[in-house]
């Protein structure tokens, strides 16, 4: 069998508990998509490569109601623990809003179970390649609004969904004739200053973090934030007092540790040409291995975050698409 083949069915059996919940909420039709990518490293996305190793990943739409009407969207984009639990509140949550919903799958199809203790097993850069290879998948569906699409991402997966908004990415990765309608990044690592991160698509951008986040701490998206405000974009960060990382994830049994957990907390990078990203305490090439990378964080459930985000997401996706 086709490896490619085979790791599309290992995904698409990923999402059965999706599913599931669909029928649970009534959701008018569920379908999943094989979604053909490519597998970048780092230093190759930043140059506009496009010739990876191919990969196929599955995504997972779920459309609220029956019609011909084209409908708005949101692209979900996962974080290190893969397709998880507040993933699935989310698609319920913005389902009932009447937002049609498309779950990416990442790691299945590459062999990935999660990238907690190892976040070199796949760049973030190539996540972002699979965000745009979903807008491809939905520009084209029949049922939704190509105009109308979001992207929503999550702590590993809140990178593609933030720096997906820069023109640079837009115009080497985004399918001819689409873009993202809006940006939506949940506890966003904000620590690498790329090169034209300034020069922003002229869409609205929102982040949603955890003062009390220890795994990404938000001080560098309150940085990066100003920058971009003073930049003309239109950009928000709400912040919520005493929330940890995966604060949206009700299933977390209290405040739990992750001793083996990697983050980059104390790190500083930013981006150089051809494809350079350095540690700009040190001057050299970012890697997992270097002093300022440790172990252990903090995760914990926060009813009262999660519903104020769960609110202000859907207000501001109703107001934005006219809902």
């Amino acid at each position: 069998m086709n490896t490619l083949f085979a790791r599309a069915l290992i995904t698409i059996a990923g999402f059965v508990f999706l599913l599931e919940a669909a029928r649970a909420q009534a959701i008018f039709r569920t379908e999943i998509s094989s979604v053909p990518t490519v597998t970048l490293d780092t230093a190759d996305f930043l140059l506009g490569k496009k010739d990876g190793k191919p990969a196929m990943i599955a995504g997972e739409l779920r459309i609220p109601k029956p019609g011909t009407d084209r409908l708005p969207a949101v692209a979900l984009v996962h974080g290190s623990g893969g397709v998880g639990f507040n993933i699935g509140m989310w698609v319920g949550e913005l389902n009932k809003a009447g937002f049609a919903t498309f779950v990416t799958d990442s790691f299945t199809g590459r062999g990935i179970t999660n990238t907690i203790t190892d976040q070199a097993q796949l760049s973030s850069y190539t996540m972002m390649n699979d965000a745009f290879a979903a807008l491809a998948v939905l520009a084209k569906h029949p049922r939704i609004d190509p105009d109308k699409i979001a992207v929503m991402g999550f702590s590993k997966g809140a990178i593609p969904s933030l720096y997906a908004s820069m023109d640079r990415f837009q115009n080497a990765y985004a399918p001819e004739g689409a873009s993202f309608a809006a940006y939506i990044g949940f506890y966003t690592p904000c620590n690498t200053a790329m090169i034209g991160d300034e020069k922003v698509s002229a869409k609205p951008i929102r982040l949603y973090h955890g003062i009390a986040d220890d795994w990404v701490p938000v001080g560098p998206c309150r940085d990066y934030v100003a920058r971009l405000k003073k930049a003309g974009a239109k950009i928000d960060l709400v912040e919520y007092p005493g929330a940890y990382h995966a604060f949206d994830v009700q299933t977390i049994p209290g405040t739990l540790q992750l001793p083996q957990a990697q983050t980059w907390r104390k790190c500083r990078y930013e981006e150089k040409p051809q494809g350079a990203i350095i540690n700009s305490d040190t001057g050299q090439p970012a890697s997992f291995n270097e002093p300022c990378i440790e172990r252990g964080t903090t995760i914990a459930y926060n009813a009262e975050a999660t519903d104020a985000a769960r609110k202000d997401v859907v207000e501001f996706l109703s107001k934005l698409f006219n809902k």
